[in-house]
C-alpha cells in the first residue's frame, strides 16, 4: 500500500500535523519507558523524525514552534508559581552573588574560548551569552518530576535559574537594538523589566487576593482566571519589548504566594506537558545538517556547558559554604544551555549576522545537552558516587568551613529506629515513636524539616538515602526498624537492599503507591509494605465502627485533627 498519497493528505493542515506529532511522540515515549528512559529524548527524537532531516512530514513547522512557546510561557509560569522568595532567602547569597559570579565567568571563558577558535567579535559575544544561560524549562521540570524543588540543591538551583532569567530579560533587548546601544538604552530595559516587576507586585499584593479569593468558589472560575493574568502579562511583556516567555515568568511570580497558587500549578499542569512537549518536538524539528568542520567547535562548546560550567558552579557553591553532595549536584543540574539560547542565538540569524552553521550547531548543542541532563539528574546519585573519591580529595587541598551543616546527632544517644521523611504521614510516625520512648534518627532532603528537627532537639541528617554516603555513616548493626514514608520504588529497593545486607535482623517498613510496586519489595525482602489508600480505608472503617458507638470518641478525633491542621479551636464549631 502506498502511504505518501495518505502523509500528503495529512500533511499542511496544523491540526493534522499535530496529531501527528503526539501521536508519534506517544509511541517512541512507550519505547524509551519501556527500557526505563526518561521521556524528554523521545520528544527530541520525534522532531527529529518529522524535520527536515528526517522525513519532513510537518509542513508548517513554524506553527509547531509558536504553539511549542506556549510550552515554554506555561513552564515558565508554573516556574513562577513554583518560587517562593521565603524559602529561597536561605540560599540567598549561594543563588544571587554565586549566580552573578557564575553569569561572568561562563560568559569570560565562553567569549575567549569563541575568539581562540576563530570566531569574530559579534559571533564571541552571541556564543559567550549562549554558554552562559542553564535550561530553567528542562531543569525545573526534571526537579519537579523528581520531587527535588524542596531540596536544599534544588533550591540553590531555583535562586541561579532566577538569577539567569532576570539577566536573559536584560540581554534579549539589548540583543535586539546592537546597532543603536547605548547606556541611556540599558537603562530604559532596566527601567522597563522593574515596572514589570512593580506592576507584578502591587497586583499581586493588593488586587489578586480578593479577586482569587472570589475565583476560588469555582474551580472553572479559578482555572480561567490564572490563564487570564498568564496571558494578561505575556501582552504587557509584548507591548515592553520582552520575550513573551518572560511576560509568562512574571506572571507566575505575581500568583506564587496566593493560598491557591497549589490549586492553580494542579490545573495548569496538563497545559504545560502538552505544550512543553511540542517545546521539544519543534527543537528536534530545528536541527539541519551540522557540517563536519563545526564539529570540533561544537565538542569545545559542550565541554564548557557539560562540564565547565558546572565545575564552577560546584567550587561558588562550596566558597558559600555547602556541603560537597549539595554543590556537586547544584553544578550538575545546571550542565546544559538554556531555551533561552535559542532566541539569542535566533535574534541575529534572522538579521543575517551569523551563518547557518553557526545557528544549527548551537540548536545540535541545546539538543545533545538537555537530552544528557535528562540522563544526569535520573542518575544523579549514581554519579555522584563515582566522582565522590575526587570530591573528597578536592575537600582535603582546599578546605572550607561548613556553614550550611544540617544534622543534630548527640553523642550520647543510641539510635534504634530510622524514619526517612517526616513530612505528612512521617510526622504521624515521629509522634508516634516518640511516645513508644524509641531513639529516633530523622533523614530528610527538605532542609525546613530538619531545621526544624533541630529546634525540637531531633536527632536528624539532611540527604537523600539513595546515596551510598548516607547510609555508610549508619551504624545498621544497632539499628532494630527503618521505616520510609518515601513512596518511591528504586529509592525503597535500594535501601531494602543495602540494609538488609549489613542487618539481616533489621525491620524494614517502606511505602508503596500501587501494588506492583509493593510486590517488588516484598520479594526483595520487605517486612512489611505501607500503602496509604488500602491503610487509609482499613482506618476510616474502624473509626466509623468506634464513631458509630461512641459520639465523644469522635468529638476527641476532631479536636486531634484540628491540632494537627494548625486550626484555632474557637473555630471548630464552624467547620
Amino acid at each position: 500500500m502506498e502511504l505518501s498519497p495518505f502523509i500528503e493528505m495529512l500533511s499542511g493542515n496544523i491540526i493534522m500535523e499535530i496529531a501527528i506529532v503526539i501521536i508519534l511522540a506517544t509511541i517512541l515515549s512507550f519505547f524509551v519507558r519501556l527500557f526505563k528512559q526518561p521521556l524528554i529524548p523521545a520528544y527530541i527524537i520525534t522532531g527529529l523524525l518529522l524535520g527536515p532531516i528526517g522525513l519532513g512530514l510537518i509542513k508548517d513547522p513554524l506553527a509547531v514552534r509558536a504553539l511549542s512557546e506556549l510550552g515554554i510561557s506555561f513552564l515558565l509560569f508554573v516556574v513562577g508559581l513554583e518560587i517562593n522568595l521565603s524559602k529561597l532567602k536561605t540560599v540567598g547569597p549561594a543563588a544571587v552573588i554565586g549566580g552573578a559570579l557564575q553569569i561572568i565567568i561562563v560568559y569570560i571563558v565562553g567569549f575567549y574560548t569563541a575568539l581562540a577558535l576563530g570566531f569574530g567579535q559579534f559571533e564571541a559575544i552571541i556564543l559567550g551569552l549562549v554558554l552562559t544561560f542553564s535550561s530553567t524549562m528542562i531543569v525545573i521540570k526534571l526537579l519537579s518530576d523528581s520531587e527535588q524543588i524542596d531540596t536544599l540543591h534544588g533550591r540553590i538551583v531555583l535562586g541561579i535559574l532566577l538569577v539567569q532569567d532576570i539577566a536573559v530579560f536584560l540581554a534579549i533587548p539589548l540583543l535586539a537594538t546592537l546597532s543603536n546601544f547605548s547606556i541611556l538604552l540599558v537603562l530604559i530595559i532596566i527601567l522597563k523589566a522593574l515596572a514589570l516587576f512593580l506592576v507584578a507586585y502591587l497586583l499581586g499584593k493588593y488586587i489578586f487576593p480578593g479577586l482569587f479569593s472570589f475565583a476560588a468558589k469555582s474551580q472553572e472560575l479559578l482555572f480561567m482566571s490564572s490563564i487570564t493574568v498568564l496571558f494578561l502579562f505575556t501582552i504587557l511583556a509584548h507591548l515592553l519589548e520582552f520575550s513573551i516567555v518572560i511576560g509568562a515568568f512574571v506572571a507566575g511570580l505575581s500568583l506564587a504566594n496566593l493560598p491557591y497558587h497549589h490549586d492553580i500549578k494542579g490545573r495548569v499542569n496538563p497545559l504545560k506537558s502538552f505544550f512543553a512537549t511540542l517545546f521539544f518536538v519543534s527543537l528536534g524539528m530545528q536541527l539541519t545538517i551540522v557540517p563536519m568542520n563545526f564539529l570540533k567547535n561544537i565538542l569545545i562548546f559542550f565541554l564548557i556547558a557539560v562540564f565547565a560550567k558546572p565545575i564552577i558552579i560546584y567550587i561558588l557553591t562550596t566558597l558559600f559554604g555547602y556541603e560537597k553532595r549539595t554543590a556537586f549536584l547544584a553544578g550538575l543540574n545546571l550542565g546544559q544551555i538554556s531555551e533561552f539560547s535559542l532566541i539569542i542565538i535566533a535574534l541575529p540569524y534572522v538579521f543575517s549576522l551569523i551563518s547557518q552553521e553557526l545557528f544549527s550547531s548551537v540548536i545540535f548543542l541545546a539538543i545533545i545537552t538537555m537530552i544528557l541532563t535528562s540522563y544526569t539528574v535520573e542518575f544523579q546519585n549514581g554519579i555522584y558516587n563515582i566522582f565522590l573519591p575526587i570530591l573528597k580529595l578536592f575537600e582535603k587541598l582546599f578546605p572550607i568551613k561548613l556553614k550550611h551543616e544540617l544534622e543534630y546527632k548527640p553523642r550520647e544517644k543510641r539510635i534504634d529506629t530510622i524514619l526517612i521523611g517526616s513530612h505528612r504521614m512521617g510526622s504521624i510516625f515521629l509522634s508516634s515513636l516518640t511516645k513508644f520512648k524509641k531513639n529516633v534518627l530523622v533523614i530528610d532532603n527538605n532542609p525546613e524539616i530538619i531545621k526544624n528537627m533541630i529546634k525540637r532537639k531531633v536527632s536528624c541528617i539532611y540527604g537523600d538515602v539513595r546515596t551510598k554516603e548516607v547510609l555508610d555513616n549508619l551504624k545498621f548493626r544497632k539499628i532494630k526498624t527503618i521505616i520510609s514514608t518515601v513512596p518511591h520504588g528504586e529509592e525503597n529497593l535500594f535501601l531494602i537492599d543495602y540494609a538488609k545486607s549489613k542487618n539481616s535482623k533489621i525491620n524494614i517498613f517502606v511505602t508503596a503507591n500501587h501494588f506492583h510496586e509493593a510486590r517488588k519489595m516484598y520479594r526483595s525482602g520487605a517486612d512489611y509494605v505501607i500503602l496509604p489508600h488500602l491503610l487509609t480505608g482499613e482506618k476510616v472503617s474502624i473509626i466509623l465502627k468506634k464513631a458509630f458507638k461512641d459520639r465523644k470518641y469522635l468529638e476527641g478525633l476532631t479536636k486531634k485533627h484540628h491540632k494537627l491542621l494548625g486550626l484555632d479551636e474557637s473555630l471548630i464549631n464552624k467547620f
